[in-house]
């Protein structure tokens, strides 16, 4: 089973994997004020949700993570190299989740932040804000580094199958879907760019600040559950 779910404000976008023999599911990248939507679903199903997982620590929402693993039996899961320490795994590249007889494997792909991953499952990828349809994420904050992220779309992410398909953390255009050699063929920002030309790209952007970022960060650090109080 697959689904994918739209978040209007944020314009994020979260899947739910689920083998249907087993009925263990995983959550990409939950929103918080969508949980109702998540349980809605999981619940019709009879699904047991395994894990939550995050493609990296955002910086324009926040996570539904620590809520969903105090309402089901989900584990975290996020890059050690984000800084969020309270979730319960600690993904590197070439980590291998299994839920069911289905299997998720992490690819590291920094850049946007120095903690980002991909996870591939069966013919697709969910590259977070990696690689977006016609498009990356910005590389301007959060230890983000552009020629690193050139490298790791080159190299790990475009080197796939071209049939593989890509979905996104994000699209603010309505669409869903990409696959490799799509991206590979027309991305307006990588497409037959050298990377001393996408670097120069990804430092004239110009991009305003995110709104969430000063709240979302701290607390996708903390897998989205509120800051302990004091006293």
């Amino acid at each position: 089973m697959f689904k994918q779910f739209y978040d209007e404000a944020s314009s994020t976008l979260t899947y739910l994997i689920a083998d249907m023999n087993s009925k263990q599911a995983v959550l990409i990248d939950p929103v918080t004020e969508n949980i109702d939507e998540y349980l809605h679903v999981i619940n019709a199903h009879h699904l047991t949700l395994l894990y939550s997982l995050e493609t990296h620590v955002h910086a324009d929402h926040i996570t539904g993570g620590g809520i969903l693993k105090s309402m089901t039996s989900a584990k975290t899961g996020v890059s050690r190299d984000c800084g969020a320490s309270t979730a319960d795994m600690q993904l590197k590249d070439n980590d291998v989740i299994t839920f069911g007889d289905e299997q998720i494997k992490v690819i590291a792909t920094p850049g946007h932040t120095a903690g980002s991953v991909s996870f591939m499952w069966q013919d697709r990828v969910f590259t977070g804000d990696s690689l977006l349809i016609n498009g990356c994420g910005r590389t301007d904050f959060q230890s983000g580094d552009a020629g690193k992220l050139y490298d790791c779309i080159t190299t790990r992410l475009f080197t796939l199958a071209d049939e593989t398909l890509v979905y996104p953390g994000h699209d603010y255009s309505g669409r869903r879907v990409s696959s490799i050699a799509q991206e590979k063929l027309i991305n307006a920002r990588l497409a037959n760019k050298s990377r001393d030309e996408f670097i120069h790209i990804m430092e004239n952007l110009n991009l305003p600040k995110p709104k969430m970022i000063d709240i979302a960060v701290p607390a996708n650090k903390r897998c989205g559950t509120p800051e302990p109080q004091q006293g």
